[in-house]
């Protein structure tokens, strides 16, 4: 029998304003700050203090709704979420449930298969949890609660359950991210917690409309996590469909040294939360002006921006997809073909995502801090275009910019490594390497022409690569060609 996943998101994003959801307390970076330096007796949830909701957080919220195609609700409620948990230290959480700001949307992801449009269920507001730590020592093991992350404004966008495979649950995910980075409410810096991915995932027989028992795997903060997670899960239910044995409703942690998931509790429903009006908020009312003001700021986002580079540019998809994937990418892509707008862009996508790319993964670096601008990079482009320079040597040009910072022609100069185009001076080094390799030009002319390649290399090499490829070709086909009719 064949089985299909059903597979819906819940995808908690840290919303990247100043200070926290419902108090002054400010946002620290939890990889510096001091455990539980950034509290107040409001995120502690000591009596009498009352909360007070976040302007900039609703208008983060509004910003996404608006990019997710949701309705964007006038008036929402907020709920106290009953969840007694050593990570909230009120004892509940404050959540929106019944009335969330925004509902209904959609997201359209890409993969294989083509196109998909995936529903957005809603996009709420909440207040994240303290961090626990877990400590396992000789005499015992304990743990410790860091609250400097209570009350930082989530929101929590949930999925229909639409996605069926390992591929699109990826595909969601990344181009989520994405849009919450271009949007500038999200960091996306997942290896700091500040986007954490849960998954739905039951399984059925293909052809099936029903919807089976789900478990939910909690906490995945990587796209490799969300990926193995659920396909460990998927095959799990499988096998457990084709032994007869029922799948439990239960909240899953996933073990990533071991790649196995493991039962965490038996799942929640919203029942078992308790959920009722917060007493101490009043209802959230968003102006439509308001919205309106919103929407007239939102950036042009990815999909878009991937569109528009394939038609005005005629970049190749691959490319496009590349260059869009980080939004100071694309940027820095554009500001080089503005600098030079002779320069072919398709050129300048290749050598952005290929040597570009390669250095900042062995650097570590981002596009923003790469010593080398746009306008030095096209100064460079625009040299290789002029045979001033071949390919080869500009990528060790690139290279030598990329360490040091210096110019392009101030490096080229210095080193001398203008390109040999001079016909006489080629067609000398040509005959040069033909005349001191006599036993290959003789296997050349026996049949072995993939020699032609070898002396090419040969040539090139005794230019010390700076010769030019295509005037190369030309001169050495001549010569052979000549040596042949002479035989």
């Amino acid at each position: 029998m064949k089985y299909e996943a059903v597979i819906g998101l819940e995808v908690h994003a840290e919303l990247a304003t100043n200070s926290k959801m419902f108090c002054s307390c400010p946002v620290v970076d939890p990889t510096r700050a001091a455990p539980n330096t950034a509290v107040c007796p409001v995120c502690c949830g000591l009596p009498g203090v009352l909360p007070v909701v976040n302007e900039k957080a609703v208008e983060y919220a509004v910003r996404v709704g608006l990019a997710l195609e949701c309705e964007i609700a006038p008036m929402s409620l907020f709920a106290r979420k009953n969840y007694f948990y050593p990570d909230l230290p009120k004892g509940y959480q404050i959540s929106q449930y019944e009335y969330p700001i925004c509902k209904d949307g959609r997201l359209t992801i890409y993969t294989s298969q083509g196109e998909k449009v995936i529903r957005i269920t809603r996009a709420h507001l909440e207040e994240d949890t303290g961090k626990l730590t877990h400590v396992e020592q000789e005499d015992g093991a304990y743990s410790l609660i860091d609250l400097n992350r209570a009350g930082v404004p989530l929101l929590e966008i949930v999925t229909e359950p639409d996605l069926r495979s390992v591929e699109e649950v990826r595909a969601y995910a990344q181009e989520l991210r994405a849009i919450l980075r271009y949007l500038g409410v999200n960091t996306g810096d997942m290896e700091k917690g500040v986007i954490r991915f849960e998954a739905n995932v039951s399984v059925r027989p293909e052809g099936s409309q029903e919807l089976n028992t789900r478990v939910e795997i909690k906490n995945l903060n990587s796209f490799r996590a969300l990926e193995r997670a659920t396909a460990y899960q998927i095959e799990q239910q499988i096998a457990m469909m084709e032994r007869g044995e029922p799948v439990r409703l239960e909240t899953l942690g996933w073990d990533e040294t071991n790649e196995v998931t493991f039962s965490q509790r038996s799942k929640e429903e919203a029942h078992d939360y308790r959920y009722f009006p917060e007493p101490d908020l009043p209802p959230l009312v968003v102006d439509a002006a308001w919205i309106e003001a919103i929407a007239s700021t939102l950036p042009e986002l990815p999909r878009a921006k991937a569109h528009r580079f394939i038609r005005s540019y005629g970049v190749a998809e691959a490319i496009a997809e590349q260059l869009i994937s980080e939004q100071a990418v694309a940027n820095y892509f554009e500001e080089v073909l503005r600098a030079n707008p002779d320069l072919d862009p398709q050129t300048v996508g290749v050598w952005i995502t290929g040597e570009l790319f390669g250095w900042l993964n062995q650097s570590g670096e981002t596009i923003q801090t790469i010593k080398v601008t746009p306008a030095g990079l096209a100064a460079l482009l625009q040299d290789v275009k002029n045979a001033r320079v071949n390919a080869n040597t500009a990528k060790s040009v690139l290279v030598e910019m990329l360490r040091s910072g210096r110019q392009a022609d101030d490096i080229i100069r210095n080193q001398g490594l203008e390109q040999i185009s001079d016909a006489q001076t080629i067609a000398r080094l040509v005959r040069q390497t033909l005349e001191t390799n006599p036993k290959e030009l003789e296997s050349y002319f026996n049949g072995k022409e993939t020699l032609a390649q070898w002396f090419f290399g040969q040539v090139m090499r005794s230019a010390r690569g700076k010769a030019n490829p295509q005037v190369v070709r030309e001169e050495l086909e001549k010569q052979l060609q000549e040596r042949k009719s002479q035989r």
